[in-house]
């Protein structure tokens, strides 16, 4: 990438308008084929001819996994009156749209942008999800203000997190010349878990499927299925009914 920062931007725009477009083509008004040569204009652009057509062999799964979310919101919020309503007003979706897009070109090798995609959405969501992390389909996000998941996280399916969470890492460890290494240190989250708001989940531990994390919880050990953490007490309760 070697254009300046004001032009690179200026391609992301319609890049990202057109992703849009092509993930929800019920709710545009731009033609399918105008929207992927968009696509591919912009990306060759600021990254190569050969990267923008993997990014557009991978579109239709992007397309797959954020319909994913869009169903999970729509499963998990009785305030939502339709899809349309979702997708116009609901920061998960732009949230989501750019993580998932990011997340491709940064496996295809592309540097910079996906972060610069990712933080774009934060800003206008205040939703951080790290282009690195690994999220599975029917990711709910409720309001969504204030969650963090960084780097290294890795989240299952139908996993619904609340506002303020943040899955992050507790320490780091360093190089013989005392840089941070970069290791696994964020949280795996397995199937079918909720996370309630403001609940932070540090380190390199896992949640058991079917688990529940309360609001404000500080946790930093694993659980295993089915716990039940709230504020102030340890497990309620594991699966087989015993408790700490």
């Amino acid at each position: 990438m070697n254009l300046s920062l004001n032009r690179t931007v200026e391609h992301l725009k319609p890049l990202m308008a057109h992703v849009k477009d092509y993930v929800f083509p019920e709710y545009s008004d731009t033609e399918p084929a105008l929207a992927l040569q968009t696509i591919r204009t912009e990306l060759e652009t600021i990254t190569d001819a050969a990267t923008a057509e993997a990014f557009i062999g991978e579109l239709p799964r992007i397309r797959s996994l954020v319909i994913t979310d869009v169903e999970a919101v729509a499963q998990n919020d009785p305030a939502q009156k339709g899809i349309q309503e979702i997708v116009y007003c609901y920061p998960a979706v732009t949230a989501m749209l750019y993580y998932r897009s990011a997340h491709v070109l940064l496996g295809l090798g592309v540097p910079v942008i996906p972060r610069m995609l990712t933080e774009y959405a934060h800003n206008v969501t205040g939703i951080d999800i790290h282009p690195g992390a690994v999220i599975g389909p029917y990711f709910a996000i409720d309001h969504g203000t204030g969650i963090v998941i960084g780097e290294t996280a890795v989240i299952g399916e139908h996993v619904t997190l609340y506002q303020g969470v943040t899955l992050g890492a507790k320490n780091f460890r360093y190089d013989t010349e005392g840089r941070p290494m970069n290791l696994p240190r964020h949280p795996i989250l397995e199937d079918r878990v909720t996370v309630y708001s403001n609940a932070s989940i540090l380190g390199r531990i896992t949640i058991g499927t079917h688990s529940v994390i309360g609001g404000n919880v500080w946790l930093t050990h694993s659980v295993p299925q089915h716990s039940r953490i709230l504020q102030g007490r340890a497990v309620e309760s594991f699966s087989d009914g015993s408790g700490i």
